[in-house]
């Protein structure tokens, strides 16, 4: 048994009691999306046990449940301002969903969501959030975890963050759920609507935030870090979980559902890095060329890791000379809107050995052998401004994952959670059905 250092909390109630806001969906043909790529195809739905489907509805509304017969696969894109996205069997919607659409025409026409960019800072305060932190000794190492919001339930929502990140890139969407969606933006129709996010597990992956680097290389695997994400939550008394991962912790959550095909419950990405950033790894020059920002962020943490203490020094700099929202402005749609903690927190997680050693991992991990095996429903969403996405990367997905569906948002670059929290929590809402 893993020894926790930290008492667990017996119950806390999540204090979301508002909805998250309306769509607006209208009709789109032929149209393309920014930057010459095209719209994503959504794969259809297959269905899943009556308990499982629940649990998922807890975090993901509508993902496990089976497409009307006839129902064609559909594409989405998501806008936080003029939102274009599928059309919408309106006869099937509630009825203050069908008073929306009193022509009968099919479309269900409402605001759109969208409280602004970067509406909510970083927070390091995981009590603000009702959690509670642990340090887990564990079989891969020691890794430091906030939980809590505990329910009487078995299925824990486990929040894992990318690369130069820690538990708190969650800390705005964790604040969006828990706000409601701004009075400006709500909607008669859908205010009974609520996104828990109960029963919570936000670990700090190990080399990121306050969990160390593992000494032991083989205890730096990809299929080591799902290990440690599972064995966290049976050591919290969870069975079952659904995953939200972020970057390489989508990476890591599509591992932890290849492996853990019975507890893993559904799984919802945000900008998942995945093939391209495979092959860029692989192969710079040659493949290099379909992420020439994650590749030429690779090439440099290389040259700092190399660099050791002289390399920390550097970085160090650049942070005192206040050029970093310089630097990682290709990562954001609105970088100069950014709130300065975000870029204090991405200061504080550039570790060169870190990324490059995920990286590494990354390179030779057999992704399409292992990905095949995932049985849940997974869900993706994706910024319209993404450098580290390839417009490849979502039809390489639908490929070996048999239910995956992708939407793709507008205004957001890499990190939609921290850009538009109340939107990627509308994008897990939507398309009930």
């Amino acid at each position: 048994m893993p020894s926790v250092d930290t008492p667990l909390p017996v119950a806390m109630p999540l204090a979301v009691d508002k909805q998250l806001g309306p769509q607006r969906r209208t009709r789109r043909t032929g149209r393309q999306r920014p930057h010459g790529r095209p719209y994503s195809t959504r794969g259809t739905s297959s269905g899943i046990s009556s308990a499982a489907s629940q649990a998922l509805r807890e975090v993901v509304p509508g993902v496990g449940r089976s497409n009307p017969p006839g129902r064609p696969r559909r594409t989405c894109y998501m806008s936080t301002t003029m939102t274009r996205a599928t059309r919408i069997d309106a006869s099937r919607a509630p009825e203050g969903r069908r008073a929306a659409d009193p022509l009968g025409t099919g479309m269900l026409s409402t605001e759109a969501i969208g409280a602004g960019y970067c509406p909510f800072p970083i927070s390091t305060d995981p009590r603000q959030f009702g959690l509670t932190t642990s340090t887990m000794r564990l079989a891969h190492g020691v890794v430091v975890v906030r939980h809590g919001r505990r329910t009487l339930g078995d299925t824990a929502t486990i929040l894992l963050h990318g690369a130069a990140g820690s538990w708190t890139t969650w800390t705005p969407l964790l604040a969006a759920a828990a706000s409601g969606t701004p009075a400006s933006q709500r909607h008669a129709e859908t205010d009974a609507a609520t996104l828990p996010l109960t029963d919570l597990i936000v670990a700090d992956l190990p080399g990121w935030g306050e969990s160390a680097l593992a000494a032991d290389p083989a205890d730096r695997t990809v299929e080591a870090l799902a290990a440690t994400v599972a064995e966290v939550a049976r050591a919290l008394g969870y069975r079952r979980w659904v995953v939200l991962g972020h970057s390489m912790g989508g990476f890591v959550a599509l591992q932890l559902a290849a492996s853990e095909p019975e507890s893993t419950v559904s799984v919802a990405l945000i900008s998942p890095t995945t093939f391209s950033v495979i092959d860029s790894v692989r192969h710079p020059v040659t493949r290099g060329a379909a992420l020439p920002a994650y590749t030429a962020l690779l090439m440099m943490m290389r040259l700092l890791a190399g660099l050791g203490r002289v390399g920390e020094a550097l970085i160090a700099g650049v942070a005192r000379l206040s050029l970093l929202r310089l630097l990682v402005s290709p990562l954001f749609d609105r970088a100069a809107r950014m709130d300065a903690t975000v870029i204090a927190a991405l200061a504080s997680e550039v570790r060169p050995v870190g990324f490059t050693v995920a990286s590494a991992q990354a390179g030779g991990y057999d992704a399409a052998e292992r990905w095949s095996r995932i049985v849940c429903p997974v869900r993706s969403v994706t910024g319209d401004s993404d450098v580290f996405i390839a417009a490849s990367d979502a039809e390489r997905l639908r490929g070996v994952i048999a239910n995956f569906e992708t939407v793709i948002m507008a205004g957001a670059g890499h990190f939609a959670h921290i850009e538009r929290p109340f939107t990627v929590l509308t994008a897990l809402n939507a398309h009930e059905g």
